[in-house]
């Protein structure tokens, strides 16, 4: 089985970046990575590519051709990688044996919850190449400081979920920089965990341009809590321990924690339900970086040469436990500031 994430988000919402930064730290924990890139509107790229969508199709090209515009050029884009996945699978077949895939996509959202033809795409390459997929859609943290905006957040990400299919992980990407789009009205618990939207209400009466429209979002966000489906998790890409917390989220939903286990159902079901305590960052990475070519007694030596490293540390520097378990508080106390007033 093959494991990876496909990265999808709104222009502007550090894709790209995330790409770099998730492929640095996973490659720091011992796993070989590729990085697809298939978005032909991305001149720029910032990590190295292991298949580059143009080498297939440009952008620019396209728009001349058929006089489009960038949009109109990206779903042309999209579809011609669908007719010609024959291709993109041949350039991935090479990097099965052994990697883990990041895709990075354009930043078009009609691509991901109106046009199938990028579904299409990711659901050929999932039943050919047997591939075992996470969705990361990114979402800038800045959005929370608008109530309109963030609604409309939390829309495309109910949509997209909905329309993608896949194993899904939201995010409030750039969260180190939440204090500088202004005070939230809430806590930071209350955007990650989408609780009780009436409360938005209030503060979207205070805008003239939302209070006209006040049934409509007072409709779509009933709609949003119906669903129950939409939650965040927060990153700060160049914190280690934030993308550490990630990466045991997105392995979990995908199943790359269920690899290389045999056991019966009732082991699964534990690991499965299980919280997501596993500390990447815990142990030195050499420990882990083959961990899962060994057999099982040598995993067994390792375990218990891991579990002799923390105990030492732990006596070491008088704490425990070693790493407290991640939560959204942890996130405000490093990133936000105190409010006196606030009760």
């Amino acid at each position: 089985m093959v494991f990876g994430q496909v990265v999808i988000g709104p222009p502007g919402s550090g894709k790209t970046t995330y790409c770099n930064g998730m492929s640095q730290f996973l490659k720091l924990i011992g796993r070989k990575v590729a990085v697809v890139n298939l978005d032909p509107a991305n001149d720029s790229l910032p990590y190295e590519c292991a298949v580059n969508i143009e080498d297939l199709v440009k952008l620019s090209d396209v728009m001349a051709e058929q006089s489009l515009g960038p949009n109109g050029g990206l779903v042309y884009c999209m579809d011609y990688l669908e007719k010609n996945i024959d291709w993109l699978q041949d350039k991935l077949k090479p990097l099965l044996k052994d990697h883990y895939l990041l895709f990075d996509f354009p930043g078009q959202v009609e691509l991901f919850f109106l046009h199938s033809n990028a579904k299409k795409v990711i659901m050929k390459l999932i039943k050919k190449l047997n591939l075992r997929l996470t969705a990361v859609h990114l979402v800038d943290a800045h959005l929370c400081s608008d109530p309109g905006k963030y609604i409309s957040a939390l829309l495309l990400s109910l949509s997209t979920m909905l329309h993608l299919e896949l194993p899904h992980v939201n995010v409030l990407s750039k969260i180190d920089l939440i204090e500088s789009y202004g005070k939230l009205a809430f806590n930071l618990d209350f955007y990650t965990d989408v609780q009780d939207l009436s409360y938005l209400q209030h503060h979207l009466d205070q805008d003239p341009r939302s209070a006209k429209y006040r049934k409509l979002t007072k409709e779509l966000c009933e709609v949003i809590e119906n669903f129950g489906l939409v939650n965040f998790t927060t990153l700060d890409i160049q914190d280690k321990e934030s993308v550490g917390n990630l990466v045991k989220l997105i392995d979990k939903s995908n199943g790359y924690i269920f690899a290389g286990i045999e056991a019966s159902a009732v082991e699964f079901s534990k690991i499965a339900v299980g919280p997501v305590d596993w500390d990447y960052y815990r142990y030195p990475f050499h420990l882990w970086k083959h961990y899962r070519s060994i057999d099982a007694t040598g995993q067994l030596f390792m375990l218990s040469l891991a579990l002799c490293y923390e105990a030492m540390v732990r006596i070491l520097s008088c704490e425990f436990p070693l790493t407290r378990q991640f939560t959204v508080a942890a996130v405000q106390e490093k990133y936000m500031k105190d409010d006196e007033d606030l009760d």
